[in-house]
């Protein structure tokens, strides 16, 4: 349906694959004037109720996500959004520069400290087939333990770089705002307050009711199965500091 004017505020997540950007949209949805409604470039995402949605041009989609995008009947939307990890942006070549010329877009962007993180839960996703856990579920069996190859490697961190300096290069300081994944998970609540006051709404206190928990806890040192192999092959270059123990736990998110 088409929508009132003025159009709600337009905001984007985005972020490398597993850097909490579902989380995050789960909190964001708390919000009675805020709706994010998933990725709108997969097109089995089930927030869309268009299957063919891919077919239509750039701005065609963007038009969908912020002037046409699924009604709410228990909320008044004043803030909406969706979410676009990186390799969503390589199947459609032109669309991030479309995205970059939508007015008052707003971008949040999400990272990893540790972008070894990030490709150990994307392949463990990928073999097991489990992309998401919530608190409902039974108990399962941790993820696989996984192989990376050190070509995967190196092309997946440089890819991380030079997606996150792309978006800092095409978005204003005022009109981008970066989260950590794991301060995040840390403190939910302060994360959520910034970004309240990055988007312009009120702000709101968490309800504890979000349901998504991590699927892997456990350090890459037990879960990487070459993680010694990948250690030496980086070590003394940019990404030697991925492969360095750490002992701090990161509580459950």
């Amino acid at each position: 349906m088409t929508h009132s004017q003025p159009a709600p505020a337009p905001f984007v997540i985005l972020g490398m694959p597993r850097t909490g950007t579902h989380y995050l949209e789960e909190l964001l949805n708390e919000h009675p004037n805020v709706s994010s409604n998933g990725e709108l470039l997969n097109r089995y995402d089930a927030n869309w109720p268009d299957k063919d949605r891919l077919q239509r041009s750039d701005h065609e989609l963007l038009e969908l996500a912020y002037l046409r995008f699924p009604a709410r009947s228990d909320k008044k939307v004043t803030h909406v959004g969706c979410k676009i990890n990186e390799p969503q942006f390589h199947e459609r070549p032109g669309f991030f520069d479309e995205l970059a010329r939508w007015p008052g877009l707003k971008v949040i962007l999400l990272s990893r400290r540790n972008t070894l993180e990030s490709l150990r839960s994307l392949v463990q996703a990928r073999q097991s087939r489990q992309w998401l856990k919530f608190s409902s579920d039974d108990d399962t069996a941790p993820p696989p333990r996984v192989k990376l190859p050190i070509a995967s490697c190196e092309d997946y961190f440089k890819a991380a770089d030079d997606f996150h300096a792309r978006v800092a290069h095409s978005y204003a300081s005022t009109s981008l705002l970066e989260i950590e994944y794991e301060r995040l998970l840390l403190e939910p609540a302060a994360c959520l307050e910034t970004t309240w006051r990055f988007l312009g709404v009120q702000p709101l206190q968490l309800s504890g009711r979000a349901t998504l928990q991590r699927l892997e806890k456990r350090p890459l040192e037990e879960t990487v199965e070459n993680f010694e192999e990948l250690r030496r092959h980086f070590a003394g270059g940019p990404y030697a500091r991925f492969f360095e123990l750490d002992d701090a736990i990161v509580p459950q998110g």
